[in-house]
């Protein structure tokens, strides 16, 4: 990897047009990460009072035609909508699931997709079919409606967070792409302390679908005035339209327009040999040594993140006390990581921040399960010491990710790896469910620390200039 970065000469490292760019992401993504968020409210654990004859109104008995559900803390969720209770409350765990299994899907799809047709057309496409899912969720009829709409929902919250994520990678400089893990989790850590506010006042979950999907619809649509990244339009040979969008770029952040063709051609005659333009896929990753080594390593780490991370919250959204209070405060808790990140990143080679984030959860975690059961406070704060260590290593991953593959391959390594976390997200309540507490926070601690032996094999890349081929890839110098 190389260290000058003639993209970055041009257009700066951060002006005012990066700047531009992440706040429209961040708000056209509010809608994406209401529905990451929204599961405890839409889909909760719902008591009922069984009102049959010979029930003798016992509570969550089963089978039960008349059920009084408890509304105090939420009016009305989709359990009491369609009254997913008894023989059908497996359909409540398939709703949760099938969004995890969208945005899979999603990941997968919209990183060939952005890789394939350009980094600004996904990313539309992406945001605006959000909002139009959401907004159909909310009124349909019929549950089978729901579940289909809630796979496509899924679907464009992966396309959204994968490639809003490298298009920022691309166009910053190297010199601030430290600041990128906590920069582009601001609007999830937001909507995560937000959510519970308004959901306190809106407990029906139609009308929380629709306040927290609709008012976006008029911030999305300034996203079409986003240009292309430069860095793709080079990689795939359309130089002419490179150029064309650097000088527009650099005008908006008040840089010099002069010889920016010359620089450009300038920096691709330095290249060994002539590339013909190439568009990435999935096979791609494994087309060389190197690039199915780090694949394979990338998808175990991934498949760790997820797991850990979903695994834990599962265990704070037990907790005893205020539900939306809860809530509140497991969101507040979503903050100090992204300072933390952006510390690390800055500071500490990339790797070793990811191990180090990865050890932190797995010694919160063991030191957990020796916590008597009496002492609250204290379990609860060595919980949440975890879930910020696994939280940290996730989003430290979204950055080393993007830097360990090229360009023409980086939005399909991203979907790639998100793939493998949401599996590991799958996997995460049968090991909640075990029935032995201590023994699924072991699994999780383990997980983690799996997570960090594979990152030793990863090359760092702080302060490296991103590689476009998997050419410049194969012959970059890992720096261990």
């Amino acid at each position: 990897m190389s260290t000058e970065d003639a993209i970055e000469n041009i257009i700066g490292r951060f002006g005012l047009y990066q700047t531009w760019v992440l706040f429209l992401i961040a708000i056209g993504r509010v809608p994406a990460d209401f529905q990451l968020t929204n599961v405890v409210y839409i889909l909760p654990k719902v008591d009922y009072v069984c009102l049959d004859e010979g029930a003798s109104n016992m509570t969550n008995y089963c089978p039960c035609k008349n059920p009084q559900y408890e509304t105090s803390t939420i009016v009305e969720s989709v359990v009491t909508t369609w009254h997913l209770i008894c023989g059908s409350s497996y359909l409540a765990s398939l709703a949760q699931s099938v969004l995890q299994i969208g945005i899979l899907t999603g990941s997968l799809l919209y990183g060939y997709l952005s890789d394939r047709y350009g980094r600004k057309t996904t990313i539309l496409m992406a945001l605006t079919s959000d909002v139009v899912f959401v907004v159909a969720s909310a009124l349909v009829p019929d549950f089978w409606m729901f579940l289909v709409l809630r796979f496509l929902i899924g679907t464009s919250v992966g396309g959204t967070l994968i490639c809003s994520y490298t298009l920022m990678v691309e166009l910053s400089g190297k010199s601030f792409r430290p600041y990128l893990p906590g920069l582009t989790q601001i609007a999830y850590a937001t909507v995560s302390i937000v959510h519970p506010i308004i959901a306190y006042y809106i407990r029906e979950w139609r009308y929380l679908q629709l306040v927290t999907s609709v008012p976006c619809v008029f911030v999305i649509s300034y996203n079409w005035l986003m240009l292309e990244s430069p860095r793709w339009l080079i990689t795939v040979g359309k130089k002419e339209e490179a150029i064309d969008v650097l000088t527009k770029i650099a005008k908006r952040n008040k840089r010099p327009t002069d010889n920016i063709a010359s620089i450009i051609y300038a920096a691709e005659e330095h290249k060994t040999k002539k590339e013909e333009p190439k568009y990435g896929s999935y096979l791609d990753l494994f087309s060389t040594p190197k690039m199915k080594m780090y694949s394979l390593i990338i998808a175990c780490v991934w498949f760790c993140c997820g797991n850990t991370f979903y695994g834990i919250n599962q265990y704070i959204g037990r907790l005893q006390g205020n539900f939306y209070l809860n809530i509140f405060l497991f969101g507040v808790f979503h903050i100090p990581p992204l300072f933390f990140n952006v510390l690390v990143s800055l500071y500490i080679k990339r790797k070793i921040g990811v191990i180090g984030s990865f050890t932190m959860s797995a010694i919160a975690l063991i030191i957990f399960i020796y916590i008597p059961s009496d002492l609250e406070s204290i379990s609860l704060a060595f919980a949440i010491l975890g879930h910020i260590g696994s939280n940290m290593a996730f989003g430290q991953m979204y950055l080393f990710t993007s830097e360990v593959f090229p360009t023409v391959v980086r939005n399909s390594a991203l979907g790639f790896a998100s793939m493998f976390s949401r599996f590991g997200g799958f996997a995460a309540p049968f090991v909640v469910n075990i029935g032995i507490e201590w023994m699924s926070v072991a699994i999780f601690s383990g997980v983690t620390l799996v997570a960090a032996f594979f990152c030793f094999f990863l090359p760092d890349t702080k302060d490296k200039v991103l590689l476009n081929t998997i050419e410049q890839a194969e012959k970059s110098t890992d720096e261990k």
